[in-house]
């Protein structure tokens, strides 16, 4: 009997301590087999020290660990061959990675949405991004420094598992990944929404055939996850290449009309159901009755939200690193840019739309909906046909951002399998002969794809629009969570003080965690938001409470078992 429980223990012992990177299809492989892409890259490699990959220990026993102190170990630069090999492979390269950080910067919110911002509290919006811009900066420097540690990682949510604990861990892998398929279903739902709207200015009608453009738009993103990491990498290229041009080109228009001294007359902007006065460019637009809140401070307080979630998957580029040549190259390039681009491309385009268009300009129509500020601006210079542009630019806005979220969520959902003993999860954790997760990309794709049926069901389809809605909610709790695994990061043997480090986290930190806390409670506050509110609570108080009771009865089992074998 006393074998029985030291071989059963020895079994389980070895269950929970392998590594998700030491499994591959259910079987144990070398760890120190060389990742051929980049094992080269550090002449030091083969001396420093392998970083703890252990997603299934106790949280006590990755933050414990005793560092080492051998001379070797302690004069690295965090370049160990392990931390470098992925099983998938490193197609992306520094280019891609540049314009993928960009792209997750810059979503529809910025073309459609940001005329509703515009009305809450006028040019002080510009502060209220530029702050916001900041607080993600000091999420991706800490994810960025987590990553340059450890680039072998598919995900930054496994740096959860490893400094918070599996309980935490396995909450927010399942939420994450649930929370992109839901993302991913709003967000195909849109595509054929600007889909149809792009041809309706050219008078075509294509409201019949909506599904029809929702499947092929979905298996065409999904064809192009499966070919290479390097045709998802150069797809997203392009389409940033075409927002960035877009924005750039506007910004270049009002600099010419506000050089100029343009005035134009009263015009009907496509979009706005009455008539738009005349005006003139000039700085003068933009402070004019300038006031931090002209509509009270609840609007200013509520613009917070709308500018958070219009950052929000800004982390994306933390899913990509695994795939990345030279990651710990070209991640503090593109992190450390962020900010830059912030500034260029969000506040020079709101300066840009509200130089020409004054801000008190922005009314909702009847409906509550808000027209484009870049039609408007673009209409006002005299090209009739900007509806059509910015829809065309808009929808490529929207492809993109489902692209992005296929793939994340197939890189997760394969992360989850890997992690998972269940037998009906293991064969998500297989990669194809081009070194892509084929079955979870499939897999979260055909989720997304209930989208257009769920759509055509009244009932379903409400609480659908609520689930959405918790979901972009729910990401907060995943960026607190991260901001913690990166103090446990801070604290634990795995940090070096040589990385990309983030700069005073231990206040910055604390200020990141108090930021997301109060973008939270501020949904609370509006009747729109509630609803998501409340229904993200509940999940984190049901199935965040079900992960920590479960890794507590896990690791209480472990230590029965283990007593027994003394």
């Amino acid at each position: 009997m006393q074998r029985s429980y030291i071989l059963g223990a020895g079994i389980l012992f070895r269950a929970v301590t392998t590594t998700p990177m030491e499994r591959t299809h259910g079987k144990e492989r070398n760890m120190s087999q060389p990742d051929t892409d980049t094992a080269a890259q550090s002449p030091s490699s083969q001396q420093e020290p392998q970083i703890q990959t252990d997603g299934r220990r106790s949280h006590s026993e990755q933050v414990n660990q005793p560092a080492q102190t051998s001379q070797s170990e302690s004069s690295h630069d965090g370049k160990d061959e392990h931390a470098l090999h992925t099983n998938l492979k490193r197609g992306m390269e520094s280019r891609h990675l540049q314009m993928i950080s960009l792209g997750g910067v810059i979503g529809t919110g910025l073309f459609l949405g940001s005329g509703k911002s515009i009305s809450l509290t006028g040019p002080s919006i510009i502060f209220v991004y530029i702050l916001v811009g900041v607080i993600m900066f000091f999420l991706m420097r800490a994810i960025g420094e987590m990553m340059y540690r450890d680039p072998s990682q598919h995900t930054f949510i496994n740096f959860i598992t490893r400094y918070l604990g599996n309980g935490w861990g396995h909450f927010a892998g399942w939420t994450y990944w649930a929370a992109l398929v839901l993302l991913g279903m709003t967000e195909i739902t849109a595509v054929s929404t600007y889909f149809i709207t792009f041809f309706d200015t050219f008078g075509i009608d294509l409201t019949h055939w909506k599904w029809l453009i929702e499947l092929c738009f979905l298996v065409s993103l999904v064809s192009i996850n499966l070919i290479a990491v390097k045709v998802f990498g150069e797809v997203e290229f392009w389409f940033s290449m075409i927002k960035i041009t877009l924005i750039c080109a506007m910004i270049a228009t009002a600099v010419v009309m506000i050089v100029i001294g343009y005035h134009y007359p009263a015009v009907q902007i496509h979009g706005v159901d009455h008539v738009s006065p005349a005006g003139h460019a000039g700085f003068d637009n933009l402070f004019a009755n300038f006031s931090f809140a002209p509509n009270g401070w609840m609007a200013f307080l509520m613009s917070f939200q709308m500018v958070f979630f219009a950052y929000e998957m800004i982390e994306f580029v933390g899913v990509t690193v695994s795939e990345t040549k030279n990651p710990r190259k070209v991640l503090p390039k593109a992190i450390n840019e962020i900010i830059v681009r912030v500034l260029i491309f969000y506040v020079g385009a709101l300066v840009a739309i509200m130089c020409i268009v004054p801000w008190t300009s922005f009314k909702p129509n009847k409906d509550g909906s808000f027209a484009s500020p870049f039609i408007m601006m673009f209409q006002y210079a005299g090209l009739n046909w900007a509806s059509a542009l910015v829809f065309f630019v808009v929808i490529t806005a929207a492809a993109s951002s489902l692209n992005s979220l296929l793939y994340s969520a197939g890189r997760h959902l394969y992360q989850l399998a890997q992690d998972s003993d269940a037998p009906a999860m293991r064969g998500l954790a297989e990669v194809s002969d081009r070194k892509v997760p084929a079955k979870a990309i499939v897999v979260s794709g055909c989720m997304i794809l209930l989208s257009p049926i769920i759509n055509m069901i009244p009932s379903i389809s409400s609480a659908f629009v609520l689930f959405s809605s918790a979901a972009s909610a729910v990401v907060i709790f995943i960026y607190v969570l991260t901001m913690f695994a990166h103090r446990g990061y801070c604290k634990s043997a795995d940090f070096i003080a040589d990385g990309f480090l983030m700069p005073a986290w231990k206040v910055t930190d604390w200020i990141a965690i108090v930021f997301f806390v109060l973008v939270y409670v501020t949904l609370f506050l509006s009747a729109d938001t509630r609803g998501s509110a409340i229904a993200g609570v509940v999940w984190l108080v049901v199935f965040g409470g079900y992960c920590l009771l479960h890794e507590r009865f896990e690791n209480r089992d472990l230590k029965e078992a283990l007593r027994k074998t003394k």
